[in-house]
């Protein structure tokens, strides 16, 4: 089975080791299949999943391509992040999934600027805009401490010194700025839509 393998960071004709195949004909598509692989040049385990879909009248399947389910792979950037801010993500993706560490951290710090800009904040430093972001009640407290500890390490990040960034860290910190930018840009527009959707309804 053709997959890419996190740990070689290339596409792999992994070995299948066990399969188990799920159904429910009222809630599912098609069946479910998962795998348990091996890379042949690594020897590490991977887990695929791919559902099989209904093709022409006589009711057969084609299995679409498999998706890798473990380890987990990148998170998809919404469209709705703007695009300055989603350039800052995927760059940051790409260098953790290089092993880039220091550099992925710098990246999803320029991203946490992006959403500061947006907002037209006017602190000069990071801290002031975060600090203006949660009295303007566009982040919270949580996302506002987790923001402060992404501009901590960008400092560590984008200044000479002797100091790294362990892997799990910078993947900590993505996730951090990914969470701002699904609360901020994603799930806002989101929850606006279905107030409208609600207020529409109420009018009829």
């Amino acid at each position: 089975m053709i997959i890419e393998c996190n740990y070689c960071k290339a596409n792999v004709d992994a070995k299948v080791i066990a399969t188990h195949e799920a159904f429910d004909p009222e809630e599912d598509p098609g069946p479910f299949h998962v795998s348990l692989l091996e890379c042949p040049s690594c020897k590490n385990s991977l887990v695929a999943g791919q559902y099989e879909w209904p093709v022409g009248p006589e009711g057969d399947y084609v299995l679409e391509k498999p998706d890798r389910l473990w380890p987990e792979q990148k998170k998809y950037i919404s469209l709705v992040i703007p695009e300055g801010i989603r350039t800052s993500i995927e760059e940051a993706q790409r260098c953790l999934s290089a092993n880039a560490y220091i550099a992925s951290t710098a990246m999803a710090g320029r991203a946490l600027e992006g959403v500061c800009r947006h907002y037209k904040t006017k602190g000069k430093s990071l801290n002031g805009a975060l600090a203006e972001l949660k009295d303007r009640e566009i982040i919270d407290s949580r996302l506002h401490n987790w923001g402060k500890e992404l501009h901590k390490h960008r400092n560590i990040a984008a200044h000479a010194g002797d100091e790294k960034v362990n892997p799990k860290d910078a993947r900590d910190l993505l996730d951090f700025v990914l969470a701002i930018c699904e609360y901020v840009f994603v799930l806002t527009e989101k929850f606006d839509n279905f107030m409208a959707r609600t207020e529409k309804k109420a009018n009829k």
